[in-house]
């Protein structure tokens, strides 16, 4: 296994270790490996370029490491009271409903590349800053002082996660318009 593929493994392994230390409370603690988490994040893709060591299962990990880290980060954060619930139901429901376009491009034969757009990007960027807000300010104790930011900030994300996934649910759309694919019919 190359160093990239590595990095994104020790992500996945990462998850199981946070949502445990988040469930005891332990919240500094979850933070040091949610950045470390981050850090390999940046680390596995750009390195995966500069050694020219892309490859197909990196390709597939990657993602999937993300979605893995930021739905755990979610569901256990709102579970324990950290996040209000309403946004991680937003969160995972876009994800969920991604997942099944994918599903529903692919049973259909309707040929589709995943590239994240510009507004899926800032999602990932505010998705990702309300998990280290939320870790800092519930690890520092000043959430109290900080609670109106901090709801600003979840209803931004939660706005750019519905924006997001309507934008692709519209391109999925769009693809199966386009009458590429086998729609099962005789």
């Amino acid at each position: 296994m190359n160093i990239p593929n590595s990095l994104t493994v020790l992500r996945i392994i990462l998850v199981p270790v946070i949502v445990i230390l988040l469930i005891q409370g332990q919240y500094g603690k979850a933070l040091v490996c949610f950045i470390i988490a981050g850090v390999t994040d940046g680390l596995d893709g750009l390195l995966a370029r500069i050694l020219n060591q892309t490859t197909v299962v990196g390709a597939y990990l990657d993602p999937l490491a993300d979605k893995t880290l930021v739905i755990s980060m979610f569901l256990t954060l709102a579970i324990v009271g950290v996040i209000p619930g309403w946004l991680a139901v937003v969160v995972i429901s876009r994800d969920c409903i991604i997942l099944g376009g994918i599903l529903v491009l692919t049973l259909m034969s309707v040929a589709h590349e995943i590239k994240p757009s510009f507004v899926s990007k800032i999602n990932t960027m505010l998705q990702l800053a309300v998990i280290f807000f939320a870790l800092l300010l519930k690890m520092d104790g000043a959430g109290k002082h900080f609670h109106g930011a901090f709801m600003f900030i979840c209803w931004i994300t939660a706005m750019f996660t519905v924006i997001s996934g309507a934008d692709y649910l519209l391109k999925g759309m769009k693809l199966i318009n386009r009458g590429g694919g086998n729609t099962g019919e005789s």
